[in-house]
């Protein structure tokens, strides 16, 4: 693909080499955890072309078939567990099909079913998942609430992905933070999933000051004691968020993500375009997520764009802020680990977890995901009880 300049080609996983990445992370690696390695063959197999509709077809049609048979079992009244089960790989089914973005009419679809096949399992989860909407401009916020049974006003965490895993992926942290005692509070950031602003709209970080006035309304949590955690191109806006609402979080979580350097045209363009070593896709996958979300449809318009986001060109990095854990693998190829040092350079002081041998947000090198999350959640209840 060339993306804006005829010099500039962003390479693409071949076919085979994407089959390959299927049967390899099939039901344990993302985005491939939430299915069954044997339905993954299957669809595999039936792929011509990584053309974005022939995706989003090929993987809904086994979610279409799940949600058949949930809605089947639901109705006769059977087993919660089961249904909740059916309908989760349902979902599971219809996010692959519109990763790693909602780019294509057909990945539009699957996103669409995947949010109707989400909610249907989300009757069964217990503790309840309550869907939190507020308006904002034109639009509307959308959050999904879950509150620790048997803990009085616990603590919350807002939290969120990158441009490819949005709030209906984040359950497994919503389980963790159940465990510690934790509400958790997943939203989508901004140029992802239900979001009404771009990434780079100038209304962006507004959402969240919006998201942090609900949440203090709540009695059954206590909001002044509220975490932020942004996880991979998201990561940005906790960082943010630690300088712009310095008196209102306890802690922000910068998780694999960009606060200046990533923002540069030296390290986006061959991020963009060779790297991504994790991205199913390969760079082509991460430059449609990112250029969705802010908005853009050409490299050269997303490096015209880009160093806006730099929080050193606006000026924040000196300023007072929320205590910041900056957490990354050294050899991460999407988001520069330098960034963390560059943060911890400047202002208040900053805590830090670097993984000499991971790679993005840490992961690789013989560290499971599981014992990152735990070092944040543990990271984040210790500041959230100060």
């Amino acid at each position: 693909m060339t993306a804006g300049n005829a010099s500039t080609t962003i390479r693409a996983r071949p076919l085979a080499e994407v089959k390959a990445e299927i049967a390899r992370r099939a039901g344990h690696l993302n985005p491939f955890d939430g299915i069954r390695a044997e339905d993954a063959a299957q669809i595999s197999a039936a792929l011509t072309s990584l053309d974005r509709d022939e995706w989003a077809r090929e993987w809904s049609k086994f979610g279409a078939q799940y949600e058949a048979k949930a809605d089947a079992l639901a109705k006769s009244g059977g087993d919660a567990a089961a249904c909740r089960e059916l309908y989760e790989l349902a979902f599971n089914y219809f996010r692959v099909g519109r990763y790693p973005c909602a780019g294509s009419p057909g990945q539009a679809q699957a996103y669409r079913d995947s949010l109707r096949a989400f909610r249907k399992a989300a009757r069964y989860f217990a503790p309840p998942l309550e869907i939190v909407e507020l308006p904002f401009g034109d639009g509307k916020l959308v959050g999904y609430l879950q509150v620790p049974p048997g803990v009085a006003r616990p603590p919350v965490v807002m939290h969120w992905g990158g441009v490819d895993a949005w709030k209906e992926d984040r359950q497994r942290a919503h389980a963790r933070f159940m465990k510690a005692g934790l509400a958790g509070f997943a939203i989508d950031m901004p140029g992802t999933g239900e979001s009404p602003v771009r990434f780079n709209d100038p209304d962006a970080g507004r959402t969240f000051s919006v998201l942090i006035d609900y949440l203090l309304t709540r009695q059954d949590i206590d909001a002044s004691r509220l975490g932020v955690w942004g996880g991979s191109f998201g990561g940005y806006w906790a960082a943010k968020l630690a300088y712009i609402e310095p008196r209102r979080l306890k802690g922000a979580v910068f998780h694999g993500s960009n606060a200046h350097y990533g923002f540069q045209e030296e390290w986006l363009r061959p991020a963009l375009t060779e790297r991504a070593s994790v991205a199913i896709f390969g760079p082509i996958g991460l430059f449609e997520a990112r250029s969705k979300a802010m908005g853009v449809s050409t490299l050269d318009e997303f490096l015209k764009v880009a160093p806006s986001l730099s929080l050193k060109q606006q000026g924040l990095l000196d300023q007072p802020s929320a205590p910041i854990l900056g957490v990354n693998g050294k050899l991460d190829d999407q988001a520069p680990v330098e960034d963390i040092y560059l943060l911890m350079e400047h202002g208040t002081p900053k805590e830090a977890r670097i993984y000499p041998q991971g790679g993005h947000m840490g992961r690789g090198g013989g560290i499971a995901d599981g014992q990152i999350w735990d070092m944040i959640i543990a990271w984040l209840k210790l500041r959230l009880s100060q």
